[in-house]
């Protein structure tokens, strides 16, 4: 409570005055005698008790007023300030699929939903975590293989396609799950089975009521023309499950992933140049095994189709800059010689020369070494290891 200063005693003296003035009128209007000095300053007194009590309250909530506004502004000064980013990262729908929710605050759910013949692995929900980040594990679409379940009657044989299957049925059946009797007209797929030109699908035939539609199998797309097959990259598309530590390589029908490690020598140690590189670490003075080692060793992944026609050169290893006065070229691994050998192109150049069909599936793992020469005596080894892919189709 402050004290009060001299004005304000003066401005309770003409109060009190006035106070007077203003009973004695009371009085007047109701045909009374004014009151006498002694009854005047009972009144005044009780009124300056009013007051002052009055004036206590008013104060006494001004205090509790002032203390609340106190302890707010100490709770906003204590009160850690919001991070720039205060929400989860921010989840792509899967492949095939949907997500359902847009929010990524602290305790908001997103849902995951596949499309028809998908089915899901992972969480199917997952919540905002007060930590910022996500519950459960990442939605995955896979395709559902409905041929399990046998969905073709009567000795009918099933493909598995993207988003369903394809019913090849047995003779006397059809329907798309092979389960009517067939009807009397033509079967376009028996008529026309044999022979390129006469052919009318790339791979399977499905005869139909009128007519007949084509499939192809898994890893293909069905071309515009509704008769051809297109593969599907899935290195490209994203429809893969390779690391990051791994390559990505796009097959006839499907993918491969691939990891690139340097080789491991005694004598010789390498460092990966880049991802399908690796050179050799300088030797020291003395140790002649060490410079004997391949001074680099590359890699390359290939993806051939079934039976793919011979000859034809597949691939060539050339020299940027030579420092001796030759080079020499040759095979290394045993398999491979039975579908490939290497010969000379011109004085910097080696190639690989496909010399008889390869019949798929299969992984042929081979080796081409360049050697430089200066008068006959060695100065480096070169190896380029090629992985070849080869499809179990012919497209």
């Amino acid at each position: 409570m402050y004290p009060l200063n001299d004005s304000m005693k003066t401005m309770n003296r003409r109060y009190s005055i006035l106070l007077s003035i203003f009973i004695c009128q009371v009085y007047t209007m109701l045909a009374q005698d004014c009151p006498g000095k002694r009854d005047l300053q009972n009144s005044i007194q009780q009124a300056h008790k009013l007051l002052s009590s009055q004036e206590s309250s008013y104060l006494q909530s001004l205090r509790a007023l002032r203390k609340k506004l106190h302890l707010l502004q100490d709770s906003v000064a204590r009160r850690p300030a919001k991070p720039k980013n205060y929400t989860c990262p921010d989840l792509e729908p899967p492949v095939n699929g949907r997500k359902l929710g847009k929010t990524l605050f602290a305790g908001h759910e997103v849902h995951f939903i596949c499309d028809a013949g998908f089915e899901l692995l992972g969480s199917e929900t997952r919540q905002c975590k007060d930590s910022l980040s996500w519950s459960g594990h990442p939605a995955v679409c896979k395709d559902i293989d409905e041929c399990l379940s046998s969905p073709c009657a009567n000795g009918g044989s099933c493909t598995d396609e993207v988003k369903g299957f394809s019913c090849v049925c047995a003779q006397g059946w059809a329907g798309p799950s092979c389960d009517s009797p067939t009807p009397t007209y033509i079967d376009e797929c028996k008529l026309f089975h044999t022979g390129q030109a006469g052919r009318l699908c790339l791979h399977t035939c499905v005869n139909t009521a009128g007519g007949y539609r084509c499939s192809c199998p898994a890893g293909y797309d069905l071309t515009r023309d509704g008769r051809n097959c297109k593969d599907i990259d899935e290195c490209g598309s994203g429809q893969n499950n390779c690391t990051r530590e791994q390559l990505c390589i796009n097959t006839y029908g499907g993918f491969q992933c691939v990891k690139v490690e340097c080789p491991q020598m005694r004598n010789a140690s390498y460092a990966k140049t880049s991802p399908t590189r690796c050179e050799r670490n300088p030797c020291p003075g003395s140790s002649r095994t060490c410079s004997q080692a391949p001074g680099s060793v590359s890699h390359h992944h290939l993806s051939v189709v079934s039976g793919l026609s011979a000859p034809r050169v597949v691939f060539r290893v050339s020299a940027v800059r030579m420092i001796g006065d030759s080079l020499r070229f040759a095979l290394l691994g045993g398999r491979a010689h039975r579908f490939f050998t290497v010969r000379r192109s011109d004085r910097q150049t080696g190639e690989l020369l496909l010399t008889r069909p390869v019949p798929g599936p299969a992984t042929l793992d081979l080796q081409v070494e360049m050697s430089e020469l200066e008068r006959g005596e060695l100065l480096g080894r070169y190896i380029t290891k090629i992985t070849i892919f080869v499809s179990p189709y012919e497209f």
